[in-house]
């Protein structure tokens, strides 16, 4: 069973969530457990306070680093511990089969202006982000962190296979388009290939589709993430 830990001052942001779809279906199935932690239980003035000015000055609120120090102890965390981050590498597949294969894995949710700098210097392993936009906290960063993770968990998915077709699943390549019935819709038609019960050439259709538009869409593949959770 994968464990997934979060760390956030919004613990109700997950509370539905990670119960519905696939990620309610995984933790039916048992094979991952939530454990989402509310980072103001780790705060020690009657305020709960989680944040405070930036030394040097300057714009925003920094989140402070000893509740986060302390809400990864009280989880007692053996695997990776993610925050993040506007200055984190990309999220990629691969960490997601990564994170599937581990004994848990903890994400730590940012909020305001950003997170105290010794949080990723000393307590999170790695810093990941989204892609190059702005979020208002790492909460929707990680709820998409932890769907593509469960989904690869055995009992997540109805049809496990259709995970080995998705997009990224072995390589950096697109998936091909799919349709599906009618073969018609107001003039627009599914390609007569996939329709023709060759399925060598259906292969091949797809091949050539997921080249073509990895090509035309992710070259280059890569890119260092700027201001993003």
């Amino acid at each position: 069973m994968l464990r997934v830990n979060v760390v956030t001052i919004f613990p109700e942001f997950f509370a539905e969530t990670l119960g519905l779809s696939i990620p309610g279906r995984a933790q039916q199935a048992g094979a991952v457990e939530y454990r989402v932690v509310d980072l103001r239980e780790f705060t020690h003035d009657r305020h709960r306070t989680v944040d405070d000015a930036p030394y040097g000055g300057g714009a925003g609120m920094v989140m402070k680093p000893e509740p986060f120090f302390e809400a990864v102890e009280s989880l007692g965390a053996r695997g990776p511990i993610v925050l993040m981050s506007a200055r984190g590498r990309r999220f990629t597949q691969a960490d997601a089969v990564r994170f599937a294969g581990g004994p848990d894995v903890t994400l730590l949710c940012g909020h305001y202006k950003d997170v105290d700098q010794r949080v990723a210097d000393h307590l999170a392993t790695e810093e990941l982000s989204l892609g190059d936009f702005v979020l208002t906290g790492g909460e929707p960063a990680a709820l998409t962190v932890i769907d593509a993770t469960v989904r690869l968990l055995p009992g997540a998915m109805s049809d496990h296979d259709s995970a080995r077709t998705d997009s990224f699943w072995a390589s950096a390549e697109l998936s091909a388009p799919s349709y599906t019935r009618p073969p018609e819709y107001r003039g627009f038609r599914v390609p007569d290939v996939l329709i023709s019960g060759d399925h060598k050439k259906i292969d091949a259709w797809r091949k050539a589709e997921a080249d073509r538009l990895s090509r035309a869409r992710r070259s280059p593949l890569t890119g260092a993430p700027e201001d993003t959770f």
